[in-house]
């Protein structure tokens, strides 16, 4: 771990992203928005006269499609310049500068969906009928059908998009507090030496074999979010308001019913992950009772979570090794996705180095007619070689998407969005087991699985609940104080963790340093997307080629079917309780080869 954080400077270019290939430079990009400016208004003239004729509707469309793929590009580019220095004002204005411009296409194009929806289904159709490309925009049709009932009068709808600039205001608050104003102490590392706690250095610490800087890493950091209580409970009081006020201006019954109509996911997928977690939480006791006696500790604290279980074994991963395991990992998907892998690791996508003021974190990101970009704030070890298995899964996703689909389905919901990556992780778990030698190593990586299982299924649950806890109490009439964060999030920990574990009061101060609480309704999907790649991962290990075919078909669909349907053509049912269940099976069957492994 390098103690000096570098400045963004310092970082060399083959490390960092090709933003360029977006824009050349700055100035490039303000002229091209500064166009984007002037030719906004270009689709006025449409206003009011959609159902002319097939062609005006056709020219329509095509406006407004245009003008969003050219905003993608401008968004892309500032937010990720801005992502890779936070503290940077220049990068911080051009990222409000693109907050604004969504804003004002928002506004000019507030009057199509409500003359859509307003138009007779017959001559809506006819006018289809009449013209062959607008065949291309049938499964859109649909889906605005769909959403008639929560779609406003124009000027309710411009109203509305004028009013999410101000809407975003506490996610930008949050941000700005916890990626660039937020500032952590200093620790005695493994080595005595001083080191200072960063985002991206926080769970390698709460990963150390000595006990007493996993919890100097873990009292510090929670004692910073305490010392920020009641901003944080502001910022997530005001995100979790705005949410509420969308959806019942949307003549919604609830944030959460808002959110899932959005991909035409029934609220019985939402309630049965909850339920069936809850009813296997003896799973996750028992895994908990392992790592104590792994451990060898009279009492298991919070911050014992993330060590590894198995003692003395030595498992670094250069960023180069790390590479080149991904490609060896993903073989099962043919030569055709591993090549493309290797063409993203070759042209820039990645981001790969920590540098002073980055976002914390590792996402993908980018946009139609952009190359899938890949932020990583890289340190040596297997949970970033599993991250950055995990990104590029995404990013392929994209990759073939936007490759095979025209703009107006070129990205994918957020339903399906952690099913490839979730699949790569699958796969890179897979090989290590088939190829480790190592017994440590292989019980490491058991470790590993079990790990990454209870932050991505039962974890990802947990905050599911209490996301839709909190919303319910503001929507109830109530008020969020962070005393009651606090103390029900707390709560929740004891509830999932269970009596071997001592859940330490710091941990009720976790709620305000999730990022995933400001995205409405989004965690759920981690622990529905890692369970229906369990199944994915499983019959293409065991049909091959069939099922390979099924999946890169899915990868390929974009958002031109359903996710539900597009997810039971690849191959699994999430309407059932099924896919959970097995993926609950998958965690109880390494417990079993662990328990068993160190028994030997």
């Amino acid at each position: 771990m390098n103690k000096k954080v570098l400045e963004r400077h310092e970082v060399p270019v083959a490390d960092t992203w090709d933003l360029e290939s977006i824009f050349s430079n700055d100035e490039q990009w303000e002229q091209v928005a500064q166009q984007f400016k002037e030719r906004v208004s270009e689709i006025d003239e449409f206003r009011g006269r959609l159902d002319e004729s097939s062609n005006i509707l056709f020219r329509a469309l095509s406006k407004q499609l245009e003008l969003e793929e050219q905003l993608g590009k401008l968004f892309t580019y500032a937010h990720m310049r801005h992502d890779q220095d936070t503290g940077n004002s220049y990068y911080a204005a051009l990222q409000d500068q693109a907050y604004g411009l969504m804003s004002i296409l928002e506004q000019k194009t507030a009057f199509v969906t409500p003359e859509l929806l307003a138009m007779d289904p017959k001559v809506l159709d006819a006018l289809v009928n009449e013209k062959d490309e607008l065949q291309a925009f049938a499964h859109m049709f649909d889906q605005l059908k769909k959403q008639r009932d929560h779609v406003l009068s124009e000027k309710e709808e411009e109203l509305l998009a004028r009013a999410k600039e101000a809407l975003l205001a506490s996610s930008q608050a949050f941000g700005a507090l916890n990626n660039a104003d937020l500032e952590f102490p200093t620790i005695k590392g493994e080595d005595g030496k001083e080191v200072q706690i960063t985002h991206g250095r926080f769970v390698s610490l709460l990963q150390s074999k000595n006990r007493e800087v996993r919890k100097a890493a873990f009292e510090a950091v929670y004692a910073t979010y305490e010392s920020y209580k009641n901003t944080f409970a502001a910022t997530l009081s005001g995100q979790v308001k705005g949410d509420i006020f969308q959806a019942q201006s949307r003549k919604y019954n609830s944030a959460r019913e808002a959110a899932l109509s959005e991909t035409h996911i029934p609220l019985s997928v939402y309630d049965q992950l909850v339920e069936t977690v809850d009813e296997h939480l003896p799973l996750l006791h028992r895994y908990v009772r392992l790592r104590k006696k792994c451990l060898e500790v009279d009492e298991l604290h919070m911050y014992d979570l993330y060590t590894p279980i198995v003692k003395d074994v030595d498992f670094s991963v250069t960023y180069e090794e790390a590479k080149q395991k991904v490609i060896e990992a993903v073989g099962p998907l043919g030569e055709e996705y591993v090549n493309r892998l290797k063409k993203g690791f070759d042209d820039r996508w990645v981001d790969v180095q920590e540098n002073k003021g980055k976002r914390s974190g590792a996402y993908s990101s980018g946009a139609y007619g952009t190359k899938p970009f890949i932020l990583m704030n890289w340190q040596d070890d297997v949970d970033n070689l599993f991250t950055l298995a995990h990104e590029f899964g995404h990013s392929l996703h994209s990759d073939y998407t936007r490759s095979s689909q025209p703009y107006v389905y070129g990205d994918y919901t957020i339903f399906v969005a952690e099913v490839a990556s979730t699949l790569n992780e699958a796969l890179l778990h897979h090989h290590f087991i088939e190829t480790l030698d190592d017994k440590e190593k292989k019980l490491y990586i058991l470790n590993y699985f079990l790990e990454g299982f209870r932050g991505t299924v039962f974890r990802q649950t947990m905050f599911a609940e209490f996301e839709q806890l909190i919303h319910a109490k503001v929507e109830a009439g109530g008020s969020l104080t962070a005393d009651e964060l606090t103390r029900e999030y707390y709560d929740l920990n004891v509830k999932y963790y269970g009596e071997d574990m001592v859940i330490d009061k710091e941990i009720g101060y976790e709620w305000a340093r999730i990022p995933h609480f400001y995205y409405n309704f989004y965690v759920f999907q981690y622990a529905t997307g890692y369970s229906a790649a369990a199944a994915l991962s499983k019959q293409i290990l065991e049909e091959g080629q069939p099922a390979v075919d099924r999946f890169l078909s899915f990868l390929k669909t974009g958002s031109s079917e359903y996710p539900i349907d597009m997810l039971k053509k690849a191959g699994v049912d999430m309407t059932t309780a099924e896919p959970i269940k097995q993926a609950m099976q998958l965690f109880e069957q390494t417990l079993d080869q662990m328990e068993e492994l160190l028994e030997n």
